[in-house]
């Protein structure tokens, strides 16, 4: 008779696991930062916002007024702590404003 030792893990922590293993983690992480947008910058802010992507921990944000664009440039720095605040990580390093 052999004797087993079971091994179980919850279904978060085997999910959480896979995304380590694959490494996509960051990648997720990022995407649910881009959906929080709004939520971190207010309507206005993301009405006005015509795209965001994320390239090598560096956020882009293009925005359709020059006003606006001008105010978030002083901006940056919190929009950042709130954004790797939001993702539990640090994961943007810049906020460039375009």
């Amino acid at each position: 008779m052999s004797f087993r030792v079971p091994n179980e893990q919850t279904l978060g922590t085997v999910i959480r696991e896979l995304l380590v293993t694959l490494q996509i983690e960051d990648k997720l992480k990022e995407t649910q930062m881009i959906a929080s947008w709004e939520e971190i910058v207010g309507k206005m802010i993301a009405k006005h916002t015509k795209s965001l992507r994320i390239v090598k921990r560096v956020l882009y944000v293009e925005v359709d007024s020059a006003a606006l664009r001008n105010e978030l440039t002083y901006l940056r720095e919190k929009i950042k702590k709130k954004l790797n605040k939001k993702a539990g990580d640090n994961l943007i390093d810049e906020v460039i404003i375009r």
